[in-house]
């Protein structure tokens, strides 16, 4: 009985060791590829576990079938209209999974990192697709950046590497060296600066048209008040003179209409007179009985046009 736990522990040992031998897993993310004798025997892309030839005579390598990702270094480009700038590009690719395509990835890279470091070096030829462009192309609304990337990802499918699937290409970074980006900020002044004066300019044009029309509004308008003014002034001019013919007829009237003109506008509002009553026009407020009372009341005191020895002119005065 002792003697047999020896054997068993060891029959087990030897069946662990066989087992790990004879099999082994791929997960879903992987593909395996089998080697036999050092060489390329086949492709087991289903997960799970599997079985192989035991120690030296079959090896399997997995290869990871997920996207990865590289990024190349900043590399110096000079742009279609003269301008050196500095570009970073990414590139995200997975092993080609259909076909045979992974065995020759496993012959080409044998891993994953040796194949990113190849196309790390690929995608630093294909940025230089960017001096295709113009600098004014690669900044600002409206930018070719999006044609670019895809030029560049044409770039790498074009010069396929075995087992390599390019799927994106992004630019991460367009930078301008330090002397460029002064020289450029220099020209991106004086363009602003021209275009301000040219703004000036069409502001100043704007501004002497709408004076000018202004000014012509002015005077149109201007003549024709002055017109009207001039016909109303002879409407008044007929009119008053119809009015003097008709009073000239009869004077007391006129005279009469005049002084209550007078006194109306002395008796509007809040007015205290001290007068004679015996002067025109207030000998009108006079009410006590007169002869003659059918015609038009007189001032006892009468004005008189007295001649002026001087200057020959007459004068109004009392007698």
């Amino acid at each position: 009985m002792i003697r047999k736990i020896p054997i068993a522990v060891a029959s087990l040992i030897v069946l662990v060791l066989v087992l790990f031998n004879t099999t082994y897993t791929v997960n879903f993310h992987e593909i395996a590829v089998l080697t036999r004798f050092g060489k390329p025997a086949g492709i087991q892309r289903d997960a799970g576990l599997h079985l192989k030839a035991p120690l030296f005579i079959d090896q399997v390598a997995k290869l990871d079938a997920r996207l990865q990702f590289i990024e190349s270094p900043l590399e110096t480009v000079l742009t279609k209209d003269g301008q050196q700038v500095l570009v970073q590009a990414y590139l995200l690719w997975r092993v080609e999974a259909t076909g045979d395509e992974p065995l020759q990835f496993f012959v080409s890279y044998g891993t994953v990192e040796v194949a990113g470091k190849a196309l790390e070096t690929q995608l630093q030829g294909a940025v230089r697709a960017i001096g295709g462009y113009n600098f004014s192309d690669l900044i600002g609304q409206g930018s070719k950046i999006a044609e670019a990337e895809s030029s560049i990802l044409q770039d790498l499918r074009a010069t396929k590497l075995a087992g390599v699937n390019p799927v994106a290409v992004g630019i991460s970074q367009i930078i301008l060296p330090p002397k460029t980006t002064i020289a450029v900020l220099r020209r991106m002044a004086a363009v602003q600066e021209t275009l301000a004066n040219l703004e000036e300019s069409k502001g100043n044009s704007e501004a002497e048209a709408i004076k000018s029309q202004a000014s012509s509004s002015a005077e149109t308008i201007r003549t024709f008040a002055d017109g009207w003014a001039a016909d109303i002034e002879a409407m008044g001019n007929e009119e008053a003179t119809r009015y003097y013919e008709l009073m000239k007829g009869e004077q007391d009237l006129a005279i009469f209409l005049a002084w209550l003109d007078t006194l109306k506008a002395s008796l509007s509002g809040s007015t205290t007179f001290v007068t004679d009553l015996n002067r025109a026009p207030f000998h009108l407020l006079d009410l006590s009985p007169r002869e003659g009372s059918q015609e038009i009341p007189q001032p006892k005191k009468p004005y008189v046009v007295e001649s002026a020895p001087a200057a020959g002119a007459a004068t109004i005065g009392n007698p």
